[in-house]
């Protein structure tokens, strides 16, 4: 199977580190179709579908009609969701929906394209987890929907090994993504970006060239 073969399905890609692992699939001649709730700002480098990937029904009727339409060889499973709240605040349908969001729709998606994958012998998943999986104040939610996505990527990767398909997770700390940019100020980036090796947070090309090397991979 050639890279020009490949048709790779990204969640969350209308904006940062889902659309720029869009952008640099692309230019690898990758073919692209992606999924967010909101359509991005930008043109898109492949084919575009909004859908809320919280809502399980509409979800897997859109992931329905693309398993019949494409010939998947490739996911990353991007989009998330936060919910950021005290223990003591924390309330069960935030949790609910936050690992909707990053754990059942990274099962939806998965069970959308491992059956081509199958099917050719050849796959390649990449789930985007997070640093924040070992922990940090009000990420009680967050935090144990992305430990949950490195679980089942070792899973996934125990079973799927034999069909040719590969299961990996990145698990990225400070991004300069939009979503970060809405949640902390300025002066908090500024200051956390100051203490890496770098002096700066990470961006989302970064991680979608670390996202390349694995579906690329073989």
């Amino acid at each position: 199977m050639t890279i020009q073969d490949n048709t790779v399905l990204i969640t969350g890609a209308s904006k940062g580190i889902g659309l720029a692992s869009a952008r640099v699939l692309s230019r690898r001649d990758f073919n692209i179709v992606g999924i967010a709730r909101a359509a991005p700002d930008s043109k898109f480098p492949g084919d575009f579908f909004n859908v809320d990937l919280s809502d399980r029904k509409s979800s897997k009727q859109l992931l329905d009609k693309l398993r019949q339409d494409y010939q998947f060889s490739g996911l990353v499973n991007n989009v998330g969701a936060l919910g950021a709240e005290l223990i003591e605040q924390v309330k069960l349908e935030t949790v609910d929906h936050v690992y909707q969001v990053n754990v059942g729709a990274a099962i939806l998606c998965a069970q959308c394209c491992i059956p081509s994958m199958r099917v050719n012998g050849w796959g390649r998943i990449v789930n985007i987890s997070s640093e924040l999986a070992l922990g940090l104040p009000k990420r009680t939610a967050y935090g144990g929907a992305k430990a949950a996505l490195i679980s089942m990527t070792r899973t996934w990767a125990l079973e799927l090994a034999r069909n040719g398909i590969t299961v990996n997770a990145i698990a990225p700390g400070w991004i300069d993504t939009p979503g970060e940019r809405l949640t902390f100020s300025d002066e908090v980036i500024a200051e956390e970006g100051s203490k890496l090796p770098w002096g700066r947070l990470g961006m989302p090309s970064e991680i979608g060239t670390a996202a390349v090397f694995l579906v690329c991979r073989d």
